[in-house]
């Protein structure tokens, strides 16, 4: 590690409650309008519930072996099958940077007009300059942000829940003034599919938690404040965007904001929760480049990330991500499946090996489970279903394979 200084429980709920606070998560949750506030609420919470559990079981693997989450990946698969999901989670980083780039930039130009390109490059040097600060050295400037950022979210949600309705809002109108995108996507939406939209969030973080948790003073304390922050932040992310698009009828947040006069405010929830949430991702794509190349520089390497997400953001158009969000947990929900068996059940550790064989094919196995359930309707989403067939799976090989030693 490049600095030993521990981070307290304090620092780790603060930088979750910058991941959680995210313009992508009220977007996402825009798509639950059509089901009304109270099926919304509840695929929300249902989601959240499942995608945190998994992320806390994460979290913890990291958090007591001191290890980066790429390196904890190495228990279940091995030295070298470890490399593909360090390669992997690099990607689907790079891409969460550019998204996320990209739907900040979008933003921030519906309040300000001065081009996406230009608030492109504003972000990303913001992340840039929080990056160089580095995780442990943020202190009293993230302590300052997500105080500013939280006081920011309460104006923003008095504008959508307390002043639409004041002003005559109907919810009925409201839905029918939804714009073309959002409806289209919701109205073939289940409640099984919103549920799975909704754990697909923490989802992501499962191969980030661990770059965090490792670092903290207390790591299973950490590890459930992480998680617990980040999932009633995140919640209350969703809500904010499925109550903007039910109560207001636009789901472009900066529209909301726009005819909400909220201005120079609006811009600065825009600009930094963007920039803390970002930050995240191109410091994890640095820290699992590390494990691919033990030479790599993680700082230098997630400032890389940093420029070709900005690069990405401006070039190519990223309006609707469920796809890749989708994509993510069919990679990754069966990867952790595999290390909750191992670590959790199994005690098992093959960290010296080159590659364990077995569990790539029941990773593998899963994937093509997870891809195949998306097909099919089921009231708690399709993770939920993967995972315990993958962690049964690993049980079961297991058995057989110690019971053909005997």
């Amino acid at each position: 590690m490049e600095n030993t200084k521990k981070t307290s429980l304090f620092n780790n709920g603060l930088i979750w409650f910058g991941a959680g606070l995210s313009i992508a998560e009220i977007l996402t949750g825009t798509y639950f309008a059509p089901l009304g506030l109270a099926k919304g609420l509840l695929a929300i919470a249902i989601g959240h519930v499942i995608g945190c559990v998994l992320l806390f079981m994460a979290g913890i693997i990291g958090g007591k072996t001191e290890k980066s989450a790429m390196e904890t990946v190495k228990f279940s698969f091995g030295q070298k099958g470890s490399i593909l999901f360090a390669a992997l989670n690099v990607l689907q980083l790079v891409g969460w940077t550019a998204i996320m780039i990209y739907d900040g930039a979008a933003a921030a130009g519906g309040i300000v007009p001065a081009g996406a390109w230009v608030w492109c490059l504003v972000i990303g040097g913001l992340i840039i300059l929080w990056i160089l600060i580095g995780i442990t050295n943020l202190g009293k400037i993230n302590t300052v942000a997500m105080t500013a950022l939280f006081l920011l979210s309460l104006v923003l949600c008095k504008v959508i829940f307390i002043d639409s309705q004041s002003a005559g809002v109907m919810v009925g109108e409201a839905g029918n003034a939804l714009n073309a995108a959002t409806s289209d996507i919701s109205n073939v939406m289940s409640f099984g599919a919103a549920v799975e939209l909704a754990v697909a969030m923490p989802l992501s973080w499962l191969p980030l938690i661990s770059d965090y948790t490792r670092e903290a003073k207390e790591p299973v304390k950490a590890t459930a404040v992480s998680t617990v922050v980040y999932g009633l932040v995140s919640s209350w992310m969703y809500i904010i965007g499925m109550g903007a698009a039910i109560y207001t009828g636009e789901s472009d947040i900066a529209l909301i904001m726009v005819k909400a006069g909220l201005g120079v405010v609006g811009l600065l929830i825009i600009v930094f929760s963007t920039v803390t949430t970002t930050f995240l991702d191109a410091w994890s794509a640095g820290i699992s480049s590390e494990t691919i190349w033990a030479k790599v520089n993680g700082k230098w390497a997630a400032v890389v990330v940093t420029v070709i997400g900005t690069i990405a953001a401006i070039v190519y158009p990223m309006d609707d991500i469920t796809n890749f969000l989708y994509l993510i947990g069919s990679v990754f929900a069966p990867m952790i499946a595999v290390q909750i068996a191992d670590y959790f059940i199994l005690k098992k550790n093959t960290e010296k090996r080159g590659i364990n064989g077995r569990n790539l094919i029941i990773w593998l196995v899963g994937f093509v489970l997870y891809r195949y359930l998306m097909t099919v309707d089921i009231v708690v989403g399709n993770t939920l279903p993967d995972m315990i067939l993958t962690i049964i799976i690993c049980v079961v090989a297991d058995r057989i394979l110690s019971e053909s030693k005997n």
